[in-house]
């Protein structure tokens, strides 16, 4: 089987916890919190990292081994990892660093499309996974104008809009090339949960009025999201994964409306807790109406490591990118973006992501 050759933009805890995830895994024996072990054809030995993207310049220069534990990263530490013979390169700085971070962090960006795009074809790059900080619309264009110019699959991790864009759509699509996006889910995370809960009450016929889910993490991620205008970008691609597209416009259209009423009102907050580290507090807060308009009021608490929790499907989307690029498959992979991500350009049942998941792989 030939191997998924895989850019890294951004070397935060994502990033840590995927390469540590593939090392992990790579031999076969570990299966424990893999959900796939095999995905569109690929082991998880076939994933190889090519080349990799930061504008820290603690982690410029050195080999993606070696970064992924640089500071501020405060990822858990689950695997050994070896020398990879892949250098962190000083990448495009554009919009990627917020004021919450910004003396956090000694970044140099001055890398162009092309000279990223030259790198990925260098390289043999086949996938380019963004990771950039959220709210980072103007970078995550750039790398998408690289990943375009290389020939590269793009999987875009964030809320910035790539996939939901018709424009970037396509593009990727006239160029023959693949596209993921937006806005990874969680493997097991706030917003799985919260969407099963709501699907859960609305099938079975309960009204939702309100719900909201306030999260606490001390990663450079909750850190970015204290800058109110990062964060709105977060709240609209959270409200769409766990009640429908739209449900983020602060339109009051979104999917999960229950028996008989609008949909409910949502509220997404973040707060940054130094001495959490990579772990995160979910609390989600669901309120409606039963049988005879009878109050219902359901509270849940999540704890989880928040960045291996998104390694999982991180794993995953760059397989499905991989088989798509491989196999002559453009644009959007749309049922792909359903089963990862939280803001999809096409949403999607269960039944239809199932359906469509098998006829992609069977061409």
């Amino acid at each position: 089987m030939p191997t998924v050759n895989v850019g890294l933009v951004g070397v935060g805890n994502c990033t840590s916890s995927l390469v540590q995830g593939v090392s992990h895994y790579a031999d076969g024996e570990h299966t424990v919190g893999l959900t796939n072990p095999v995905c569109a054809g690929y082991a998880v030995a076939d994933v190889r990292f090519t080349a990799a993207f930061d504008v820290d310049t603690r982690k410029t220069g050195l080999d993606l081994s070696d970064a992924i534990w640089a500071e501020p990263n405060n990822a858990r530490r689950f695997a050994e990892v070896p020398h990879l013979g892949v250098p962190v390169v000083e990448g495009a700085l554009g919009d990627g660093i917020g004021r919450s971070s910004a003396d956090r962090i000694t970044a140099r960006g001055a890398a162009t499309v092309e000279d990223v795009a030259d790198h990925l074809r260098r390289t043999g790059t086949q996938v380019l996974l963004n990771f950039v900080p959220a709210g980072s619309q103007q970078a995550s264009e750039l790398y998408a104008r690289a990943a375009l110019a290389a020939g590269c699959a793009f999987v875009n991790c964030i809320p910035s809009v790539i996939a939901r864009s018709t424009q970037w759509a396509a593009r990727f699509e006239a160029a023959g090339l693949p596209l993921v996006g937006d806005d990874l889910k969680s493997q097991f995370g706030a917003t799985l949960l919260h969407r099963a809960l709501v699907d859960l009450l609305t099938a079975n016929g309960v009204r939702l009025s309100s719900t909201y889910q306030l999260l606490g993490g001390g990663n450079m991620d909750f850190l970015n999201l204290q800058d109110a205008e990062r964060m709105q970008t977060k709240k609209a691609s959270k409200a769409d994964g766990l009640l429908g597209a739209g449900a983020g416009t602060g339109t009051g259209t979104g999917g999960a409306t229950g028996a008989g009423g609008s949909a409910p009102a949502v509220h997404v907050g973040a707060d940054y807790i130094p001495f959490l580290a990579d772990r995160k507090i979910a609390v989600i807060r669901v309120e409606g109406e039963g049988f005879g308009g009878t109050p219902l009021e359901v509270d849940l608490r999540l704890a989880v490591d928040d960045s291996p929790s998104g390694a999982g499907n991180a794993l995953d989307a760059v397989r499905y990118a991989g088989f798509a690029l491989a196999h002559g498959i453009a644009g959007v992979l749309d049922p792909v973006a359903a089963r990862l991500m939280k803001a999809v350009p096409r949403p999607l049942t269960e039944p239809e992501t199932e359906a469509g998941l098998r006829a992609l792989l069977s061409r």
